[in-house]
């Protein structure tokens, strides 16, 4: 029996995706979806958002008298949602860009709150402690300050903005892109 007759099989479940018929999308829409995408409006997006970053994590530690260490995954969920919407990526650089500066943020970030702390102790300035800097204190650092667990929450939070940065396409414009892709000539 078809399911399209008044009395369809009493065990054949609704469908949901559609009536199959053939998508209407052009190599013309792939090309569109193709140059709407801005690697420097990612790149100046997740640059923006590590800095506050660094700025919200010093706050909430000065404010609570505690060290949260998994708030790098925070960071890697809000670097791959910025990276989504300002950079509206379709192809692999702008998981890769996430990814990087995800790493690079949970780095920098902990460096950043490593120096207040510090200068609270000290009682000076964060950027004074950090301009103070030389080649011998990242020894330091990452003997004293960098552990296991940081480095395995800034491996997530990298997961996190690679699986959150490329743009969600609709069937529409998945079909559209990959016919331009078809369509152009192989390199």
């Amino acid at each position: 029996m078809k399911p399209t007759e008044s009395n369809p099989h009493p065990l054949r479940l609704r469908k949901k995706h559609g009536e199959g018929q053939a998508i209407e999308a052009t190599a013309a829409d792939g090309a569109r979806l193709v140059r709407a995408q801005s690697l420097r409006n990612a790149v100046m997006v997740s640059l923006i958002t590590v800095t506050l970053f660094c700025i919200a994590w010093i706050m909430l530690t000065s404010a609570l008298n505690r060290v949260f260490p998994w708030m790098t995954i925070v960071l890697g969920g809000v670097l791959g949602t910025v990276v989504r919407i300002a950079g509206r990526g379709v192809d692999w650089r702008f998981p890769v860009l996430a990814a990087s500066m995800a790493m690079a943020g949970s780095i920098m970030s902990n460096v950043v709150l490593a120096a207040s702390t510090t200068a609270a102790e000290f009682s000076t300035g964060t950027l004074a402690i950090l301009q103070a800097v030389t080649g011998m204190t990242w020894p330091v650092f990452f003997a004293e300050v960098w552990s296991v667990a940081d480095g395995f929450f800034a491996v997530v939070a990298a997961g996190f903005a690679a699986f959150l940065a490329p743009r969600r396409l609709t069937r529409r414009q998945r079909y559209a892109l990959r016919l331009w892709q078809e369509e152009r000539p192989a390199k």
